[in-house]
């Protein structure tokens, strides 16, 4: 059995104006992705998020309170097929929603709960995004519209140096053919669940992915909150891969030298913070 969820009531006034202030929050990250994207451009920093993972732009944008809310006079059109009436609006059926997913749901929960359960790890400095160019050509690079800031030759010989240590494996899944044997691990989907830290990048940038596909029983603006960290993560990411994007406004993070290891760990580790109170924020959500 679940446990109950407190109901708190909002009248029209208060339900409009977090809808209202949602919608202008995600404006600013939705709007210039569409203009790219009716302009046929391609911006290897900003429209990650919205082509990497599957929750399209107009999903992000449509507001929902989430689970143990009433909504006082509100129309039970406006919300879909996850919604009832309650006595004085529209109401989630939580427990509806629950019973239709409850594999899903489960499996997220886990991996949120094994994933906050372990130590942070901090000594990856990046070099996922160098295994996914090492020993690749000019026309093989997946954004060989941007220069690489190191030689072929030198950007391999930094991922040789260095090791890779990635745990993740929705990264790992994109390392180079001659990249992989030199991970110290490797992670599949069956061991995600063994694998997963709450250091890592790619691990709390997916905190997006949980919330909306826990959706619609966490809210619209944790959504918004998680999608804002996975932005920021995809920046440090970028700015420590081997791409230069200086032209780009984001000046690099130069993980091949001591000070640029420095600054890396130290921007994970204030992400990690993040990303915790966040997990927490979902695990609360769906309790189990």
């Amino acid at each position: 059995m679940t446990a109950a969820l407190a109901r708190t009531v909002l009248d029209a006034t208060q339900w409009q104006a977090r809808r209202l202030a949602h919608e202008e929050r995600v404006d600013v990250w939705l709007t210039p992705h569409l203009a790219r994207r009716r302009r046929g451009e391609r911006h290897p920093v900003a429209d990650f998020l919205f082509t990497y993972y599957s929750h399209r732009p107009a999903q992000l944008r449509r507001w929902h309170p989430g689970s143990g809310v009433e909504l006082r006079d509100a129309e039970l059109a406006d919300f879909g097929r996850d919604y009832r009436a309650s006595a004085a609006g529209v109401t989630l059926d939580t427990d509806g929603v629950r019973a239709r997913r409850a594999e899903s749901i489960a499996w997220i929960r886990s991996l949120l709960a094994a994933t906050r359960g372990r130590a942070p790890h901090f000594g990856c400095f990046g070099m996922h995004e160098w295994a996914m160019v090492y020993r690749q050509t000019r026309e093989e690079l997946r954004h060989n519209s941007w220069p690489l800031r190191l030689s072929t030759e030198r950007t391999a010989e930094v991922v040789e140096e260095r090791g890779v240590r990635c745990s993740h494996f929705d990264a790992f899944r994109f390392f180079t053919p001659p990249a992989r044997p030199l991970n110290l691990l490797s992670p599949t989907r069956e061991t995600q669940h063994a694998n997963e830290q709450p250091g890592c990048l790619h691990a709390n940038m997916d905190l997006y992915k949980w919330a909306y596909k826990l959706s619609p029983l966490v809210s619209s603006e944790l959504v918004a909150d998680a999608f804002d960290l996975a932005r920021d993560i995809r920046t440090l990411d970028m700015r420590a891969s081997p791409y230069d994007l200086a032209a780009l406004g984001y000046p690099p993070v130069r993980v091949e030298t001591p000070d640029g290891r420095a600054e890396y760990a130290a921007a994970q580790r204030g992400f990690a913070e993040r990303a915790a109170v966040l997990r927490d924020r979902l695990l609360a959500a769906v309790p189990a």
